[in-house]
Order: C-alpha cells, then sequence, then structure tokens
C-alpha cells in the first residue's frame, strides 16, 4: 500500500466571497457529498507561504520571537512569510524572509518538507526549507515596523527546539514540523538526501 496524499476535488455547486482581505479571503463553497446531500464550508483563501530552518555550522537554529494576536501568544518561530507574488518561486522568497527577519544569508538550500497548515479551515500550503551554510548578510537591515518591532531574535541547539516541541512549550507549526523533520532526516538518510531547493511544488506552482 502506498501511503500518499493525492489530489481530488469535489463539485461545487455555488460559491461566494464573504469577506476578502488585505492578503487573504473567505470562501464559501456549497460542495456535493458522496452521497449525493450538500455540504456548506466555509475557509480561508491564502497565497501560501515559506518557512526557513537555518542552521549553523554549530547545529543552532535561527528563530524568531513575535507577538501573535490571535492566539495571544509571543511565539518562538523559524523565519516564514508570504508569497506576495502569484507563482513566485519559493526559493526566492525564503531568501527574502531570511534577509528580512534574520538578516542571514545561506549558500545551501534544501526542502525540508511541504505541509497543508490547517486543510480543515484554510487552503494555505507552507514549504518549509533547510538553510545551511549561514553568514551575515550584506547592507543595512531590513526596516520592521508593527508585531516586527519587538521581534527578538536567537540561535537555539536544535535539540533543545525539540525538546521544547515535545514537552508543549513551542507551538509554531513551521518551527514544529521544521525541527522534527530536521532530527528525523538526521536519524535516517541524512539531509544529503533531502528534496533539491527547487523540487515541484504542485500546491503552489511556480517557475524556477
Amino acid at each position: 500500500m502506498i501511503i500518499k496524499d493525492t489530489p481530488e476535488e469535489w463539485r461545487v455547486i455555488a460559491t461566494a466571497t464573504p469577506f476578502k482581505g488585505n492578503k487573504t479571503s473567505v470562501r464559501t463553497d456549497d460542495v456535493v457529498m458522496p452521497d449525493g446531500s450538500v455540504a456548506r464550508r466555509d475557509y480561508q483563501v491564502h497565497p501560501g507561504s515559506v518557512a526557513v530552518l537555518a542552521l549553523d555550522e554549530e547545529g543552532r537554529v535561527v528563530v524568531v520571537n513575535q507577538y501573535r494576536h490571535p492566539v495571544r501568544h509571543k511565539l518562538w518561530e523559524i523565519p516564514a512569510g508570504l508569497l506576495d507574488v502569484p507563482g513566485e518561486n519559493p526559493l526566492h522568497a525564503a531568501q527574502r524572509e531570511l534577509y528580512e527577519e534574520a538578516h542571514v544569508k545561506a549558500e545551501d538550500w534544501r526542502v525540508l518538507a511541504d505541509v497543508y497548515t490547517t486543510p480543515g479551515g484554510c487552503d494555505e500550503a507552507v514549504r518549509i526549507f533547510l538553510a545551511r551554510d549561514l553568514s551575515e548578510a550584506e547592507g543595512a537591515r531590513f526596516e520592521v515596523a508593527e508585531e516586527e518591532a519587538d521581534m527578538q531574535l536567537a540561535r537555539v541547539p536544535l535539540q533543545d527546539l525539540v525538546r521544547g516541541v515535545l514537552a508543549g512549550d513551542l507551538h509554531n507549526n513551521c518551527l514544529a514540523v521544521g525541527v522534527l523533520a530536521l532530527g528525523a532526516a538526521l536519524a535516517g538518510d541524512g539531509v544529503d538526501a533531502l528534496r533539491p531547493a527547487q523540487a515541484p511544488w504542485p500546491a503552489r506552482p511556480f517557475e524556477a
């Protein structure tokens, strides 16, 4: 038996967009179920995101601490951001986010994991990259505002983050998936077996 997610689309007989925001919107679809009944599904329409697990030569991960108003928490996270332009190359977006949030650049990039963050209520797809061979970025730091003006930056050993996730102390989904996936890769076939940075991403197609 092959365990693999497969694309499928059930028939939609009506759709509406009751809310449209700056970056995301809410859609309502009437979906025909297998038994012929019709169910209404409300979900957030999202452009997609990228996240970067940046690992330095000492085995530490670059993390940021940021206030997240919907959950009323300051969360430790890995650098991440939206795919602002339809069809944007996710690697280029990830390199931009690493520069803007951590003022760091990396020479070695791999795909660590592709995930749907909350598939029951949002179509957001996230590609999580592993970035290595880090160095400080050149030029002035990116000018921050709003929540990012209060952002803290740190480098934390990978195993400390793994323990924090398993202890229930760290809750950001990209951080959790990223550090656990990297731990599994290191314990298994190694990071050289990870997909290349420009690997196809059907959830958010792009041009290399």
